[in-house]
């Protein structure tokens, strides 16, 4: 069978290439493609070519094929059909035909669209932050960085009684979504201060130099944001120490600890795809961008050639 994928071949470059697919082992499913998803955070800097060499094996996707910087086929976030009709999730790269184990795929739940369903990758990892952050109700939560990530971050926290909960960004276009999410919206000239449980995850130094301001004594930052191969400078002798400040790094690859061995990672996707169940969040997605289209459409989607346009996650979808 014939396959058609989308490869990065060279700094801010992609194209589509045919490939012929393997004969199908006993444990694979064949999965065709109706939409993926492209991580604006990840992808960015996969695609602008600054993933850092010592990160290499860290950034691998589980499907991905290729190796870093360049020609690499990558992604993780796609929805299709299997043979018999059924739904899933897969974390695989952006192609119209795929092998994979199947084991890897996941159903999606009747109540969620397909371009919704691409999120569950999104999820999944706002479920791991939750995790890791532990909440407490009644506490005074900000999260900084209305992304995708940062947007489903501040929508499970929302959940939590009592949690006075403020998400922050500078693009005053990320209010409405945020109003869509019923979440209370400011600009970072107007972030509150005494805050006990910060997540950071706007990927700009700024950012977490502004959550070192506005932390409480002995609050919790967790650094949800991916720098690539970018300084990030912090301010670490001001208040950092006095007012004794944790900052706690969170990565999707492992999870949680505060679930490690109680969940597994199908587990934990599963739940994702659970939590997508929720109209509000069609907000988070754009109008789709074609398959054919990538390769021209990519850089403009990602931010890399002019402001993104629309909403935070851009879809791709498959004839």
């Amino acid at each position: 069978m014939m396959a058609r994928a989308f490869w990065t071949t060279a700094p801010l470059l992609g194209e589509l290439r045919d490939e012929v697919l393997p004969d199908r082992a006993e444990d694979q499913a064949l999965v065709r493609t109706r939409a993926t998803a492209i991580s604006r955070g990840t992808e960015r800097l996969v695609f602008a070519g600054r993933v850092p060499e010592s990160q290499f094996a860290a950034m691998g996707c589980p499907l991905m094929a290729g190796t870093f910087p360049f020609p690499v086929k990558y992604g993780y976030a796609a929805v299709g059909l299997l043979e018999d009709g059924q739904r899933v999730f897969v974390l695989h790269p952006h192609q119209d035909l795929f092998l994979a184990p199947a084991a890897m795929c996941i159903p999606v739940p009747d109540g969620v669209p397909d371009t919704r369903a691409v999120l569950a990758a999104n999820m999944e990892t706002a479920l791991n932050i939750i995790w890791d952050a532990r909440p407490i109700p009644g506490e005074r939560a900000l999260v900084i960085g209305a992304g995708v990530v940062g947007l489903l971050v501040a929508h499970l926290l929302s959940r939590f009684p009592g949690l006075d909960l403020v998400l922050c960004d500078a693009d005053p276009s990320r209010a409405a979504i945020a109003a869509a999410l019923g979440l209370r919206f400011c600009r970072p000239e107007a972030a509150p201060e005494d805050r006990e449980l910060i997540i950071h995850a706007s990927g700009n130094p700024e950012g977490l130099r502004l959550a070192l301001r506005c932390a409480a004594f002995e609050a919790r930052i967790l650094e949800a944001s991916w720098f690539g191969d970018a300084l990030c400078p912090l301010p670490l002798g001001e208040a950092f120490h006095s007012r004794r400040l944790s900052l706690i790094a969170t990565q999707v690859g492992a999870v949680s600890p505060a679930m490690r061995g109680r969940r597994s990672y199908a587990d934990r996707l599963g739940l994702a795809l659970s939590l997508l169940d929720d109209e509000r969040l069609d907000a988070l997605t754009g109008t789709p961008t074609r398959f054919a289209d990538l390769p021209a459409r990519m850089g403009a989607l990602l931010g890399l050639e002019e402001a993104p346009p629309g909403a935070p996650c851009p879809v791709v979808i498959y004839p």
